[in-house]
């Protein structure tokens, strides 16, 4: 199956009107990570490394001129919904994904053993 791709716009109103900027959200497997896209600069980054069909989620950052808009929670739910649309687990090494994982139960089923 093709990764998901989604093109959104960011609504929360705690956020500046400049980030309410286009976002869209990829896999970009060559590089081995998941990344949301602010115009054309890259703002967050979830890396992984995909093992025998899981895929472990070892960081992820958002870069500091990104941060406060709550891009690592879309980011994971994006990543997380990728891993279930290819019937793949997760296994979250990062202690972001790993607490997301946690506070969002309906992803439970995709960690792996």
């Amino acid at each position: 199956r093709p990764p998901l791709r989604y093109d959104g716009r960011i609504t929360s109103s705690r956020i500046d009107s400049h980030a309410m900027d286009d976002l869209s959200f990829s896999n970009n497997s060559a590089a081995r990570r998941y990344e949301v896209q602010r115009g054309a600069a890259v703002a967050a980054h979830a890396d992984y490394e995909l093992k025998d069909g899981v895929v472990v989620l070892t960081h992820t950052e958002v870069l500091p001129a990104h941060e406060g808009m709550g891009l690592a929670s879309k980011l994971a739910k994006f990543a997380l919904d990728d891993a279930r649309q290819r019937g793949l687990k997760v296994t979250p090494q990062c202690e972001f994904m790993a607490t997301y994982i946690s506070r969002h139960p309906e992803y439970s089923a995709l960690l792996g053993a």
